[in-house]
């Protein structure tokens, strides 16, 4: 999978006019030099479980069939017990992925696959540096003093692409699922489980995000409060993303990249079928010997 075929325009506008600010390669200097990375790396890794082939393999097997067809290293993979359903991708050196158990309840396989991919997604798309940068300024602005005031234009901007960079990353969700599965993800997120949700009209729901369309434009001060709502946001509204992931897949674009992934041939792995690289000595979802 090549970002640039799937990348969502919005995403790769907003980051260019984030490139620009002036002092911006500075900021990303100091973000390196404060350490952050290795302290959230750190504490992640003594509080959450990483899963592996011989650690909780019915969850870490959804991981390495993605990276495969991305074409990405795998990150490492954590599981945190929080009834809160999530999922990020954090690190630039050592870049991981944790979902919450919250998540995992929630989620048919499919669905957690879709979920699994976006987040690899950022990886594959470079996101994940800039998101952490955004994540850091939200929690400590306030430490940095005047540094931090000056710093909140930054922040606001760092917010608007990262909200841009969610929709590419349910693109790739979409591709490696499809949009469909992305669209039930965003209802279980926003309504509840399956046994409450599993009869939304999506098409319907995805409808709201017209309506809300014509309530942001409806003169300049209706737009400048959707926006002020909005400003401090890290992921567009949920029905906005059903909107955006539906259009996207009924076009040529999408249907194209998906002839594209079913005309390569991948190798499997003859004990159990599933996707393999061929770098590997033993499978990494059932753990037979392959070479």
């Amino acid at each position: 999978m090549n970002p640039s075929e799937f990348i969502h325009p919005e995403d790769a506008a907003a980051l260019r006019q984030l490139e620009s600010i002036p002092g911006f390669p500075a900021l990303v200097k100091k973000f390196y030099a404060l350490g952050y990375e290795k302290l959230f790396y750190g504490e992640n890794m003594a509080s959450n479980i990483r899963l592996s082939p011989t650690q909780l393999p019915e969850l870490y097997r959804h991981l390495p069939p993605i990276c495969a067809k991305m074409g990405i290293k795998e990150p490492e993979f954590y599981l945190e017990m929080n009834p809160m359903p999530n999922a990020w991708t954090f690190g630039d050196t050592q870049i991981f992925v944790t979902m919450t158990s919250g998540l995992v309840e929630l989620l048919s396989d499919d669905e957690l696959d879709a979920v699994i991919a976006h987040e690899c997604g950022h990886i594959l798309c470079r996101h994940v540096l800039y998101h952490n940068m955004a994540t850091m300024l939200i929690n400590n602005l306030e430490s940095f003093g005047i540094l931090g005031k000056l710093a909140l234009p930054v922040q606001l901007a760092l917010l608007y692409w990262e909200r841009k960079s969610e929709l590419s990353c349910d693109r790739a969700g979409a591709i490696i699922t499809s949009p469909e599965t992305v669209s039930r993800v965003m209802v279980r997120l926003a309504g509840g489980p399956k046994n409450i949700t599993e009869t939304v009209n999506i098409e319907e729901w995805a409808e709201q995000a017209e309506k809300y369309e014509a309530i942001r434009n409806d003169g300049v001060w209706n737009k400048a409060l959707q926006a002020y709502a909005i400003m401090a946001q890290s992921h567009p509204f949920a029905a906005v993303r059903v909107r955006e992931i539906l259009r996207w897949g009924r076009t040529e674009q999408y249907q194209n990249i998906m002839k594209g992934l079913s005309a390569v041939k991948h190798d499997q792995c003859p004990h159990c079928n599933n996707t393999i690289d061929p770098s590997w000595q033993f499978c990494r979802h059932c753990g037979q010997k392959l070479q």
